[in-house]
């Protein structure tokens, strides 16, 4: 059941408000919100998603498509698996969590294939579940399945702020409808925040939602974030494209503008090297490592992703190409909203995360979960999420939506204090992207150039808090902003704070793994951002002490 919100092209916000209740919210609606809202849906609650574009199409994988870490339940198949990651990601990943996932994703997957996902099959008829490359099918799939269960979806509908009661309790969101300029405010017993990472408007395909709002909403109600030193994955695509298929790239020879060969250049481990020779010069590929018979594998599996080149008239098995490497941040690194125990639940009570809005440490350590490492933590994580919220929502009852709540949204959907400055979004925004975006500024890292971005993006911070958006219908846009400019300095005063170099952080000044260092980062905080350390300890460990107060802490201070 949707909302109709059939008004396009408005021009400014409107007064009136939609006033809603439910058991169970989830923002987003990408396969983690997907997956949580059908859990909780099972249970028997009532449950609304609301998503900033159309839940079934907006998102990465959508667009994209991706490959899953689907693997049948074979103890000698999965223990390589899980150890072959380990070392990778610099050994900050939990086996039992990994283990976890994959039981889940298994399970999730298969039931996906009994609803008519059209999986591949192999030369021998059997089904290849390691794909959902058909990721527009997939969307479209899990946006009916919720539907027929009951779900209601507001679509176009970014949520602005959470609502807590007067225990700090999370109990709803408001944000505003897109299409309409209505308001929208719904109560709820529990909330999963499934809104995607952060790529900082990088142009790569489908991250243009995302824009770590969900970061900011679960940091202004006391959540913390997690590895978010791990938050620089760069992707390579062509020079003119927004597709980023790291899978691809790996029948590809890469060779200076004469023709050189690049030697350790790759897209897995060697996009460091792509990206030092992309500071002085230009970085050519050509797909000529590619079999005829895998050359066919990759054009029917991975279409999207010839399309630019069709367009072009470019035979990428023949011809070299342009190439860059485009950021996604914490779409394909790991850090995240903190999660507490194995129910996803963040440390603030009726808050979950899910997908890649929370940490990925658990199954990835330190190194980017890619495509299909990401992906089955989304079904997981959201499956566990959305049942979560349920059992909660359930806990509390009638009682849930009597609550005296209170909007807790503190930059720019109001201010603190009464300044008649405005700001620009796209200003601030392409200040933000300065830092962010050059490789030798957030791949290849050193200590003064954090302390130096990280001075800017403080200052940047300063103008959004001490200023107003100019226009009431650039707030969505105002709020991704703050989004963004809140996300560069968790990550920059993570990765100040972690001197050594360990999987997808590169620290110059630090260039090799510190035994000592084995533990995860914690951050959090608005106006003076924290850092503390946590020890790297078992699942089981975390759930017997979820709230322990973490120590070795690190201020920075505006």
């Amino acid at each position: 059941m949707g909302v109709n919100l059939s008004q396009i092209g408005k021009t400014s916000i409107s007064s009136s408000q939609l006033e809603l209740e439910t058991d169970v919210l989830i923002i987003g609606g990408g396969p983690a919100g997907t997956w949580a809202a059908w859990s909780a849906a099972t249970q028997g609650v009532k449950v609304t998603l609301v998503d900033k574009g159309y839940c079934g199409s907006s998102g990465a994988t959508a667009a994209a498509g991706t490959s899953v870490w689907y693997l049948p339940p074979d103890p000698q198949q999965r223990e390589a698996a899980i150890a072959s990651r380990e070392p990778i990601g610099g050994f900050l990943s939990d086996r039992s969590w990994m283990a976890r996932v994959l039981d889940q994703t298994y399970t999730n997957l298969n039931m996906l294939a009994d609803w008519g996902y059209p999986f591949p099959v192999d030369d021998q008829g059997r089904p290849y579940r390691r794909s959902l490359q058909q990721g527009a099918e997939y969307m479209r799939l899990m946006r009916k399945k919720i539907r027929k269960a009951g779900v209601q979806i507001l679509d176009h509908s970014p949520a602005l702020e959470l609502l807590v009661d007067a225990e700090g309790m999370v109990a709803g969101a408001a944000g505003i409808c897109r299409q309409t300029g209505e308001h929208w405010r719904i109560r709820a017993g529990a909330i999963v925040i499934a809104t995607g990472g952060c790529a900082f408007l990088s142009k790569a395909l489908g991250c243009n939602v995302l824009t770590g709002d969900g970061y900011l909403m679960a940091a202004e109600a006391g959540a913390q974030m997690s590895g978010m030193e791990f938050s620089n994955a760069y992707a390579v695509s062509h020079a003119s494209s927004s597709v980023t298929k790291r899978g691809c790239f790996r029948w590809a020879t890469f060779t200076y503008e004469d023709g050189t060969v690049i030697e350790g250049a790759d897209a897995h481990k060697g996009y460091p090297v792509i990206a030092r020779v992309l500071l002085t010069q230009p970085v050519y590929a050509c797909l000529d490592k590619a079999t005829p018979q895998e050359q066919e594998m990759m054009r029917t599996v991975q279409h999207n992703f010839f399309l630019p080149f069709e367009r072009m008239g470019i035979d990428p098995f023949t011809q070299r190409f342009p190439v860059t490497l485009r950021l996604e941040g914490t779409v394909r690194g790991t850090g995240g909203i903190r999660i507490i125990d194995d129910t996803c639940a963040t440390s603030v009570p009726g808050l979950y995360a899910a997908g890649d809005a929370a940490t990925r440490e658990f199954i990835c350590g330190a190194f980017t979960g890619g495509g299909k490492y990401n992906a089955a933590w989304a079904t997981s994580s959201g499956f566990w999420a959305g049942e979560a919220a349920a059992l909660f929502a359930c806990k509390l009852g009638n009682k849930a939506n009597q609550r005296s709540v209170q909007g807790i949204g503190q930059v720019v959907v109001r201010s603190h204090n009464s300044s008649d400055r405005n700001f620009a979004p796209m200003e601030i925004i392409r200040c933000v992207q300065a830092e962010v975006l050059p490789y030798d500024r957030n791949l290849f890292r050193t200590e003064l150039g954090l302390l130096e971005s990280l001075s800017r993006l403080h200052n940047l911070w300063k103008e959004i808090r001490n200023s107003k958006v100019a226009e009431a219908s650039q707030i969505v846009q105002a709020r991704e902003t703050a989004a963004m400019v809140a996300t560069a300095r968790w990550m920059y005063t993570s990765a100040l704070a972690r001197k050594e170099t360990r999987g997808l952080h590169q620290h110059l000044d630090y260039p090799q793994q510190d035994p000592n260092q084995r533990h995860h980062l914690l951050s959090g905080g608005l106006d003076q951002i924290w850092v503390k350390t946590e020890p790297v300890v078992s699942k089981t460990e975390i759930t017997q002490s979820k709230v322990k107060n973490p120590k070795s802490k690190i201020g920075v201070a505006l």
